[in-house]
């Protein structure tokens, strides 16, 4: 265990996390009336992100696909998230009979343990020992899920006029960050 390891490991999952842009997403979902169960969310989220550490690269190997096919395929869900941002659209419908959650799509996966996520976390077992980053992985989940059920105090604290603001500030980060993962990982498929 290496304290300044985990520093750096739990301030890159941080940051491709961001989960404080998140929270408009949360927001906006909660006010369309879906439920979002913050500790299933995060749970969820951790097991994606901890699974990916140790068996990321195999699996994904069993399915025949790629860690850049798999970023792409994260990028193109982010990229409509932040269309439904910016436009104020739903392009995440619910079946008819099915209940209004959104805790595992799209909170758990893609926002929180997204492809921006794994890739990173593939990335960081090349640089940093295990433990470290199993410990960072940690640290974001307990920051995650404190902002998770933050959410409508958050909301409050902004009123409406704010969350529409971040809404459309937030989405245009979403769109750009799709475009980004899109980008670099275009290129190592041709």
């Amino acid at each position: 265990m290496d304290p300044k390891e985990i520093l750096s490991v739990s301030l890159i999952l941080f940051s491709v996390i961001d989960i404080p842009g998140s929270i408009p997403i949360v927001i906006s979902m909660k006010e369309q009336g879906k439920i979002i169960e913050s500790a299933k969310a995060t749970l969820v989220a951790g097991a994606l992100m901890v699974i990916f550490l140790f068996t990321g690269e195999a699996l994904l190997g069993l399915f025949g696909i790629d860690v850049q096919s798999f970023a792409i395929a994260g990028a193109l869900i982010i990229f409509l998230i932040g269309l439904e941002l910016i436009l104020g659209v739903e392009i995440f419908k619910s079946k008819p009979d099915s209940s209004e959650k959104a805790t595992i799509v799209p909170i758990a996966f893609p926002l929180i343990a997204g492809a921006g996520t794994m890739t990173t976390i593939i990335s960081l077992k090349a640089e940093y020992a295990q433990t470290n980053i199993l410990i960072g992985i940690l640290i974001n989940l307990i920051v995650v899920y404190i902002f998770l059920r933050s959410s409508n105090w958050i909301k409050k604290k902004m009123g409406k006029g704010g969350i529409a603001i971040l809404e459309k500030v937030f989405g245009i980060i979403l769109l750009a960050i799709a475009i980004k993962l899109f980008k670099s990982n275009i290129e190592f498929i041709r």
